[in-house]
């Protein structure tokens, strides 16, 4: 085992394409972090392949700021330390929906429970008659693809001498941000199809480059377009940014923890 580097930062998103929050600790279940993207907008008149709204289509979304009610129980399961105890390692229970329930912070300052359908009626503004909005929720993430996100503020960086402006990380909305410092240079690309344990316990599989889209080139604060960064990262990077993991070992996550190449 080599140690590549540590968790500079960990992040979920409590619904699907609105602004994130940084944890301090987080469990890393199979199906991804717990509490993360729990709540989603569907889309009438989105595709039905990937039915759900998002900031591509609708900027705004970025500025709305989901928070847990009651954040000190939906920071981790209820009976994950029991269930952990238990042989071979028992994947613990969600919490109650009450424990996870999630309030909405809009742009102009009001607070709003999720299943406010005022709240779908202010995203629907301005995307005319077609779009009609409904809000769904799941004890398991409503990801756009793998259950784990993965990024490295090496990247970052990159990105912002090839850019020339400063980068905020949160445009790539990953839930694991890696320092690699350690690697001398080591990129994403390179751990692709390898096993990363992050802390003492827990075990990523490292699937495949992250293809990007119009997403990172939305300003997380304001929404604004700036369609250099997806060209940029299109013509320096083959348009990938970061990496999909799957969870082999599931396990509580600390910022700072420590991150090894297993194989």
């Amino acid at each position: 085992m080599t140690t590549i580097g540590n968790v500079e930062s960990l992040w979920r998103y409590p619904v699907k394409s609105m602004s994130g929050e940084v944890v301090p600790e987080a469990f890393m279940s199979f199906s991804g972090f717990f509490g993360d993207r729990r709540f989603a907008i569907v889309d009438s008149a989105a595709r039905k392949g990937f039915p759900y709204l998002t900031a591509t289509s609708q900027a705004e979304m970025l500025r709305y700021q989901p928070q847990f009610r009651y954040p000190e129980r939906a920071a981790m399961p209820p009976n994950l330390f029991e269930a952990m105890s238990i042989a071979p390692g028992v994947s613990p229970a969600n919490g109650d929906a009450d424990d996870l329930a999630v309030d909405v912070i809009t742009p102009a300052g009001a607070v709003l429970p999720v299943e406010d359908p005022a709240l779908l009626q202010m995203l629907a503004d301005g995307m005319g008659e077609n779009h009609h909005l409904r809000l769904v929720c799941s004890d398991r993430a409503l990801i756009d693809c793998r259950p784990i996100s993965l990024n490295s503020v090496q990247t970052m960086r990159e990105l912002e001498v090839e850019l020339g402006i400063p980068v905020d990380k949160r445009r790539f909305r990953a839930n694991i941000y890696a320092d690699f410092a350690a690697a001398g240079g080591l990129t994403e690309a390179e751990i692709v199809g390898r096993r990363l344990r992050i802390g003492s316990q827990a075990v990523i599989t490292i699937l495949e480059r992250d293809p990007r889209c119009k997403m990172i080139s939305l300003d997380p604060e304001t929404g604004a377009h700036n369609p250099e960064v997806l060209r940029k990262v299109a013509q320096a990077h083959e348009t990938y940014s970061g990496v999909y993991c799957a969870v082999l070992v599931e396990g509580v996550l600390t910022s700072g923890d420590p991150i090894e190449l297993l194989d």
